[in-house]
């Protein structure tokens, strides 16, 4: 069996990394909790050398905690592990050890780091119906070692793991609060008002930092997609189903350069190019006027300037071409020409696949007047 010896072979102390920013005091521990079926007192010691030490966790932050071993001893001490006895889930938490032997009179440090999840406030597995959220928790360092002549390799039976030393600590959950710095250092120390201004600041805050980067938000190019039919409603713009976003992005932010030349063969020209993404070039996007104007009786003299049947008033001739792997749907650019082209005038459309890189002529892929 394992007992604590009347001597003491090896002292522990606990060294939290980061001191807490205020004075902390249990809120919700139970009054005798269990942790390993046995009840743990949890009252802090009236003086600052016997106080229970504390680690405050923060969430989203790592928190670290040293534990120091010293072998006040003249024998080397083995430890087969560092055993640890909390009510903190166990993903929660994780304990660093590079060594399992001391020489006499030296020391090895240990570590204990805690990670609490980001969105611990926020989430709502946290919260159960009827129940507060548990903020304070209550950890126990056990060694159970052994005390040898020399320097062993190999592990040696539980048996000879007679010698045992404990050390308890409380872990408190904090939110991080940035308005504590507005205080006077005397109300920094009240534990409660850091946790009520944190319910303001959370509250606050995301206002703040959207006011700081407003401009980002009247964009169409960075706002938030939720945002984009606000901003597309903002400018008048009718949002094109099914297109990428980025792609949405950019027409809503050029749709007043759209609007300034609506029914002309350059708006037209621009507004192809920014929805197909095919250079602004005549080679790839192509729009020809049809001056022809057949037979008018009373104004055309035949066999000099008219045409006997074909031709057709205010007439023009689409072609786009592009590479077989880019996809551009037909349903789509027949709307944007209805929509950009005057209402009296008609038109042909011609997708062509350009195969230049196969070494084939290229064929139309559609042609529709």
């Amino acid at each position: 069996m394992t007992v604590a010896s009347d001597r003491q072979y090896l002292n522990l102390q606990l060294i939290p990394m980061r001191i807490s920013e205020a004075a902390l005091e249990p809120i919700n521990i139970d009054a005798s909790p269990q942790v390993g079926g046995a009840t743990i007192a949890t009252a802090l010691s009236g003086t600052e050398g016997h106080r229970i030490k504390q680690l405050v966790l923060y969430p989203g932050e790592p928190s670290e905690m040293l534990i120091k071993l010293e072998n006040l001893g003249q024998k080397y001490i083995y430890f087969q592990e560092i055993n640890i006895e909390t009510n903190l889930p166990a993903d929660w938490y994780t304990l660093q050890v590079e060594n399992h032997q001391i020489a006499p009179g030296n020391k090895m440090e240990a570590a204990l780091v805690g990670h609490i999840p980001k969105d611990f406030f926020e989430s709502q597995i946290s919260w159960q119906i009827d129940k507060s959220l548990k903020l304070d928790y209550f950890g126990r360092i056990n060694i159970s070692y052994a005390l040898l002549d020399q320097p062993i390799s190999n592990p040696p039976d539980s048996e000879t793991l007679r010698n045992f030393e404990s050390i308890d600590f409380n872990i408190y959950i904090r939110p991080r609060s940035l308005y504590l710095n507005f205080l006077p250092d005397l109300y920094r120390e009240v534990d409660f008002i850091g946790r009520l201004l944190n319910i303001f600041e959370q509250t606050f805050e995301p206002s703040v930092q959207t006011l700081d980067v407003i401009h980002d938000y009247l964009d169409p190019r960075t706002a938030p997609e939720t945002l984009l039919p606000f901003l597309a409603y903002w400018v008048g713009w009718q949002m094109i189903p099914n297109i990428e976003s980025d792609r949405q992005r950019q027409l809503i932010h050029r749709a007043i350069e759209i609007y300034r030349w609506r029914g002309t063969k350059r708006g037209l020209q621009f507004y192809l190019h920014l929805y197909t993404d095919l250079p602004l070039d005549e080679e790839h996007i192509f729009i020809q006027d049809v001056f022809e104007r057949g037979f008018v009786t009373g104004e055309t003299r035949l066999g000099q300037d008219s045409i006997v049947g074909g031709g057709k008033p205010y007439h023009f001739i689409v072609r786009l071409r592009h590479k077989p792997y880019h996809q551009i749907n037909e349903q789509l650019i027949r709307q944007i020409i209805e929509q950009e082209k005057p209402a009296f005038c008609t038109y042909e459309l011609y997708m062509i696949l350009d195969n230049s890189n196969d070494n084939t002529p290229s064929l139309p892929e559609s042609s529709n007047t």
